[in-house]
C-alpha cells in the first residue's frame, strides 16, 4: 500500500498580511492567523472532509497549529507536534515560543518534548533575528523527510510552511493549499533540490 502524505500550509498569518502590503517585517514573533486565514482553514477541512487521516504532523508555530486545529476539527485523530518541520528561521515569524507558553494556549497538544527554545538559536543578524544558515536548514529539511518516510502510518497530513515545503517539494503553496504526495517523501525532496 502506498504512503499517502498531505502538505498542508497554514493560513494567512498576520506576519503574511503586513509583509504582502508593506514588503517590511512587522516584528510579529509566532504570528498567528489572521481572519482570513481562519477562513482558509475551514475551507481546507472541506476539502479533506473525505480523505483518511491516521496522524497530524504539526510544527509549533501558532499559524500552523491553529491551521491544523482548524482543518481537523471534530475529527477522531491523534496530533504529533514537532519542531523537525519549523519554517526557515528568517523573519520575526518564524522564532517560536516556549513550550510551556504554547502548552497554555493550546491544552489538548502535547509540547513537553520539546527543547527550549526550539527554534534556530543561532547568532543573530542585525534586525535580531538567528537566521538559519542554508546548509543547516537543507540538512534539516533532508531529515524530515527520511523521518516522515519512517513512520508506520499510511495516511499522514503535515501542516506547515511555505519555505520548507517549497524546499521539499520544489514548489511555492498558497496559503492553505493542500498538495498531496503519493511514495516517500525523501525521492521528492532529492527531486526538488535538482530544480
Amino acid at each position: 500500500m502506498t504512503r499517502i502524505v498531505h502538505l498542508i500550509r497554514h493560513g494567512q498569518s498576520t506576519f503574511n498580511h503586513h509583509y504582502e502590503a508593506t514588503g517590511e517585517d512587522p516584528g510579529h514573533e509566532d504570528a498567528r492567523l489572521t481572519e482570513l486565514g481562519l477562513a482558509q482553514a475551514a475551507e481546507a477541512r472541506s476539502r479533506m472532509a473525505g480523505e483518511p487521516v491516521d496522524l497530524v504532523v504539526v510544527s509549533p508555530l501558532t499559524r500552523a497549529i491553529q491551521t491544523a486545529l482548524g482543518v481537523f476539527e471534530g475529527r477522531d485523530v491523534p496530533f504529533l507536534v514537532t519542531c523537525k518541520h519549523r519554517e526557515r528561521l528568517e523573519s520575526s515569524c518564524d522564532v517560536g515560543r516556549s513550550p510551556a507558553l504554547l502548552g497554555q494556549e493550546f491544552p489538548a497538544l502535547r509540547f513537553d518534548h520539546l527543547d527550549d527554545p526550539w527554534w534556530h538559536a543561532g547568532e543573530p543578524d542585525a534586525r535580531g533575528i538567528p537566521y538559519e544558515p542554508e546548509h543547516v536548514f537543507g540538512a534539516r529539511v533532508a531529515h524530515f523527510a527520511e523521518w516522515l518516510d519512517g513512520r508506520p502510518e499510511r495516511a499522514i497530513a503535515v501542516v506547515g510552511h511555505g519555505t520548507f515545503f517549497r524546499w521539499l517539494t520544489g514548489r511555492w503553496m498558497a496559503n492553505c493549499e493542500v498538495v498531496t504526495v503519493r511514495g516517500p517523501l525523501a525521492e521528492l525532496q532529492g527531486a526538488a533540490a535538482a530544480l
